[in-house]
């Protein structure tokens, strides 16, 4: 149970008062520069994974605004707790009794918040008053999918050091590479070289690409495009080169493949953290 309060510095605040106003109730709205394809592909549907995401909100005391009444009213709080055993998602209070009220009547609801570049976005059915840990808190169901946009550009993940993905590849010249993964998006991969290839160069294509992600016998095969190389020394001293690779036709299916492996390696580490 978090016993976290985040009271007095709840406001109430209008749909045009948020940064970048494009969040709306209906999801294939939300933002015309974004697919259907792409919000489904970053939309979680597993309990287990929804409820997984809640908790980390509730750990970090992320704040989250609240849209309801189609986006035209809207205030600031925290999660406070998840109950699996009663299916509802608690949070604070509003700064207002008349926007708690509001908020009440209203069928639906929606929250939203940025995490680290990372957009969550979830809906709920209607919210009830309740008491937690004796103090007034609002409640609703746990919602059944949550969307987490993740800007290509923006969101990469460390690779695991041990059994690390080989990236296989072949220089325009015929040079074979066989190079481990540093980090990896949905839109590229950052490699780790002892030493420069011979011929590399900023702009090249690299043609027939592949690496397979693990716990999968299918590998990915694609081109790709070098977009940058840099010399770095690590903590031991020792000099490599590193990288970074953009993805040219990755079939969508392979960039859901690589999407859960991302969401897969962020749990495990949460899990270890504690």
């Amino acid at each position: 149970m978090c016993s976290t309060r985040w009271r007095r510095g709840c406001f109430a605040i209008t749909m045009s008062a948020i940064s970048g106003a494009v969040i709306r109730i209906k999801k294939n709205t939300m933002d015309n520069t974004y697919s259907d394809e792409e919000l489904e592909r970053c939309t979680l549907h597993s309990p287990r994974e929804v409820i997984f995401q809640l908790r980390g909100m509730i750990k970090r005391g992320d704040r989250v605004t609240v849209l309801f009444q189609e986006g035209r009213q809207s205030f600031l709080t925290v999660l406070l707790d998840v109950s699996e055993d009663k299916g509802l998602l608690y949070f604070d209070i509003g700064g207002s009794n008349e926007m708690n009220q509001a908020f009440l009547k209203s069928e639906q609801s929606t929250f939203t918040t940025h995490i680290d570049g990372v957009r969550i976005q979830f809906t709920a059915k209607k919210g009830r008053e309740v008491t937690l840990d004796g103090d007034p808190a609002l409640a609703v169901p746990i919602p059944a999918n949550m969307l987490r946009l993740q800007r290509r550009e923006y969101f990469r993940i460390e690779t695991p050091r041990v059994n690390p993905l080989i990236l296989f590849a072949r220089m325009p010249d015929g040079q074979l590479l066989k190079l481990a993964a540093h980090d990896i998006s949905v839109s590229g991969i950052g490699l780790d070289a002892p030493e420069l290839p011979a011929g590399m160069e900023i702009g090249i294509e690299l043609p027939n690409c592949h690496f397979a992600l693990p716990g999968e016998s299918r590998e990915l095969f694609f081109s790709a495009t070098v977009r940058n190389y840099f010399e770095y020394t690590n903590r031991s001293g020792a000099v490599f080169w590193r990288i970074g690779l953009q993805f040219k036709d990755l079939p969508l299916g392979d960039e859901n493949r690589i999407q859960r492996y991302i969401t897969q390696i962020e749990r495990e580490r949460h899990e270890l953290a504690g």
